[in-house]
């Protein structure tokens, strides 16, 4: 009976203390942002793009802290562990979608975090060898049906986004491609310069130098519509890929049970600064597109991205070994 009451008694002060964050002044003390990356990264690009002027409307300082290490894991776990008072969030991407279905964790995605906003989207295009007979989609699906198993793509490693997309792109096409992993986007470039692999589909800021020294050729964007930062090349849609759509985005999660009124608080800060000018021209340098969806919104995204790349794992069999 006691164990029960004690029980009752510590569910009770939990609740007060989530009254008693939502009712207070918030915030009155600094708030930290975990980012999974290092210093320098894109992520932490991000970041570092929204937190001053989030300190600004926000009247207290926004904190960048780096934990870097585990794909991401660490940073997720420091904020699924951490009180939900609103001083602890954590900045993602997709890549914390796809790294519980491969890995065990100390965290539940769905469980231990409350969605707060999608901060941006950045859009992936598929570029080939220059010298591969193709000028558009269509005609590299033809090409690789003729060459099954001979086009071999690049990607940052297993179970990346570069694979993801590829792998979604192959089943949904027909086309039978070989992958090529590697230790991050760059390490790729000098097999992609020599033709060793022939296609790759990344980001179109980490492929746009290749682009402009002719070194790849961009046949399509993977956005639902083309890129301000690309405009003469298609989209995978337009180019008769019908509901291939993907995007290396960014979001914002607090740990979950963090009152509605505080998470709405810093969802309205995010899209205030997401309006700004400064930082919607150093997204733009990127090819990166603000957004700033409601926590609701952002809940949505997240449910069908997951689905998507789950699928995309079981269909590609995709394992880490």
């Amino acid at each position: 009976m006691n164990r029960i009451i004690c029980i009752g008694a510590a569910a009770l002060l939990l609740a007060g203390r989530a009254a008693g964050v939502s009712a207070q002044e918030y915030p009155s003390r600094p708030i930290r942002m975990l980012c999974p990356i290092a210093a320098g990264g894109g992520l932490d690009v991000i970041a570092r793009a929204i937190a001053p002027g989030m300190s600004d409307n926000l009247k207290t300082s926004v904190v960048v802290d780096n934990r870097p290490g585990a794909s991401g894991a660490i940073a997720m776990e420091v904020t699924a562990h951490a009180a939900p008072d609103g001083y602890t969030l954590v900045i993602m991407s997709v890549t914390a979608l796809i790294y519980p279905e491969l890995n065990k964790t100390p965290y539940d995605l769905t469980r231990d975090f409350a969605p707060v906003t999608q901060i941006s989207a950045s859009p992936y295009v598929l570029a080939v060898y220059p010298s591969l007979p193709v000028n558009s989609v269509a005609e590299f699906i033809a090409y690789a049906k003729a060459n099954p198993g001979k086009l071999a793509y690049a990607s940052s490693g297993i179970a990346s986004l570069q694979q993801l997309a590829s792998e979604l792109f192959s089943s949904m096409t027909g086309v039978k491609l070989v992958h090529v992993p590697y230790k991050g986007v760059g390490s790729a470039f000098p097999d992609l310069i020599a033709g060793r692999t022939q296609l790759t589909i990344s980001s179109t800021a980490s492929l746009a130098g290749l682009f402009r020294s002719k070194y790849l050729r961009p046949l399509a964007v993977t956005t639902a519509q083309r890129t301000p930062m690309m405009p003469e090349v298609p989209t995978m849609i337009e180019s008769g890929v019908p509901g291939f759509v993907v995007t290396q985005w960014h979001g914002l999660l607090a740990p979950a049970g963090t009152p509605k009124p505080v998470i709405e608080r810093i969802q309205r800060s995010v899209a205030t600064v997401l309006k700004g000018g400064d930082v919607l021209a150093r997204l733009a340098a990127d090819g990166t597109d603000a957004v700033g969806s409601t926590p609701a919104q952002f809940a949505a995204h997240m449910q069908a991205e997951r689905a998507k790349w789950i699928k995309a794992i079981r269909d590609a069999g995709i394992t880490i070994q």
